[in-house]
């Protein structure tokens, strides 16, 4: 998640069941994302396993799919309203009311707005699909059937993107609070072929056994990294920043971020890295060619731009697409102007929509690293993947891409750096070994929800579940007379013969009579 933490503590491995703050005590952004991530990770397995992998409430399952053909128009799908559940994440499909404004004082008459019943295809929250483009089209089901499934993910939104979150009483000059965790889900085809189905016409059951074998190659990253800290040559050049013997160089705390940029095998595969975890984002106003209006400069020259730094502008759509957009350099600064001239015209269609909240994040990497005595050259402004070395990204800190990974883009890692220390936070085995670690993100879900067959309509592919709750059955006559007689017998029993008092110090529940 792009947002400024200090670092992830979370490990399920660890079997933690909550946080505990104790009185006196310094209160980290850690610790209270610990305890949220706890509580979702209980949450979404118990769903997950009383559900199983995906399915809906029998009355209000969302997700039904209807194809509809387009005899001029490109072929869409209805998207129903309701809910879904996807390894134990909740997916709503439902579209909301637009609501209904005041009416004009010329006309008294409030127009309730017409509500679509459902998404479709082309206009579903989170896909920004285009129909120019034609990879988004839809296959046509009259030439070869497919699948139409269901992608979850997550991401993170900052006031950046959704300037709501701010609090405006706080004033301009202060940094915004907390960020927010979106489920992302995205409505998307799927050819047989992919499936590794032959047959024209298979079942249900075929299309979701196949499915679940897809999902769980798609789910299972192969890429693999461990970090490091290595005290560099150049230390001793200037000692007094920190310790001598650190090998952390950094003068300040820091939770590094290694991010896939452009996905692939090792010799295609770039990533992209940030020292503050990819959060140093500023909002975009205008774009000019090179030119780009932004809102602000950053706080602070340690949160702003300077030229040689890299840039990456975005947007909501882009961001949810997860499109590797191009890594651009700055080039010159207008500070009176809020203005920056970057090294090349930015993709075309990206930041030029104000309702799509258009960004520029910066990454940190200047040069690719430096290995025997030699700089490797980055790659669109993006660091190539070399597997099997250890790639120096700075002040010490080392990052080794094991061999034989595919690399998705989006998937990234987190290193905190920390000065008291003079290293990373990095697990090692007992020989003090970095060890190699999966991709702490981006964590894909998957579902089926239709098998489209053309003039045979769709297939629906869902499940279902019924609630656990059942009404309670009545007592029948003669339960509760012999529960009656029940009751009049003890209290007869506690009471004794008549005119007995119970002995002093007696136990009023004790039934017991006479001396011992």
């Amino acid at each position: 998640m792009h947002a400024d933490l200090s670092r992830l503590t979370f490990r399920p491995e660890r079997h933690y069941a909550a946080v505990v703050a104790q009185q006196g005590r310094v209160q980290l952004d850690a610790d209270t994302n610990e305890q949220t991530a706890i509580q979702l990770h209980q949450t979404r397995t118990l769903a997950a396993d009383l559900i199983g992998p995906h399915g809906g409430p029998r009355d209000a399952a969302g997700f039904r799919i209807d194809h509809v053909g387009g005899r001029h128009d490109l072929d869409t799908l209805h998207i129903h309203g309701g809910r879904y559940y996807v390894d134990g994440i909740l997916c709503d499909a439902d579209r909301p009311a637009p609501g209904v404004p005041v009416p004009d004082e010329d006309d008294q008459r409030a127009a309730t707005p017409e509500t679509p019943g459902h998404w479709t295809y082309w206009d579903q929250p989170d896909a920004f699909l285009d129909p120019e483009r034609p990879g988004d089209r839809l296959p046509s089901p009259a030439t070869a059937p497919f699948v139409v499934y269901l992608q979850v993910w997550e991401r993170t939104v900052t006031a950046a993107e959704d300037p709501a979150l701010r609090e405006v009483a706080l004033g301009a000059a202060m940094p915004d609070t907390a960020a927010r965790v979106k489920v992302v889900w995205q409505v998307l085809p799927l050819s047989l072929g992919a499936l590794e189905i032959e047959e024209s016409e298979p079942s249900r059951e075929t299309v979701r056994d196949a499915f679940a074998r897809w999902a769980r190659r798609r789910s299972t990253p192969s890429a693999r990294l461990a970090a490091r800290a290595e005290r560099p040559g150049h230390a001793d050049e200037d000692p007094c920043l920190v310790k001598p013997d650190a090998r952390y160089r950094g003068p300040e705390n820091q939770l590094y971020r290694v991010e896939v940029h452009t996905g692939g095998e090792a010799g295609d595969a770039t990533f992209k890295w940030s020292r503050e975890n990819g959060s140093v984002v500023l909002p975009v106003d205008e774009v000019d060619g090179t030119w780009v209006q932004l809102a602000t400069l950053g706080h602070d020259d340690r949160l702003g731009l300077d030229v040689g730094d890299h840039v990456e502008l975005t947007d909501t759509a882009h961001a949810s697409r997860l499109d590797a957009l191009p890594l651009l350099r700055v080039e010159e600064l207008d500070l009176p102007g809020r203005r920056v001239r970057l090294s090349g015209e930015p993709a075309p269609g990206v930041g030029r929509l104000p309702h799509l909240h258009p960004s520029l994040r910066r990454w940190d990497q200047h040069a690719g690293p430096r290995r025997k005595g030699r700089t490797t050259a980055l790659r669109g402004g993006a660091v190539p993947v070399t597997e099997g070395e250890w790639l120096p990204l700075e002040d010490g800190v080392e990052v080794y891409f094991a061999t034989g990974g595919t690399y998705r883009t989006g998937d990234y890692w987190t290193v905190p750096a920390r000065t008291a220390t003079g290293g990373v936070e990095w697990p090692t085995d007992t020989a003090r070994r970095p060890l190699l670690r999966e991709p702490a993100g981006i964590i894909r879900h998957y579902a089926p929800l239709a098998l489209v067959q053309g003039e045979q309509g769709a297939v629906d592919l869902r499940l279902a579940f019924a609630p656990l709750a059942t009404g309670v059955p009545a007592a029948d006559e003669a339960a509760l007379a012999a529960e009656e007689r029940a009751g009049r017998e003890e209290q007869a029993a506690e009471a004794g013969p008549a005119g007995t008092p119970p002995r002093p110090g007696a136990d009023p529940g004790d039934t017991t009579r006479g001396d011992r």
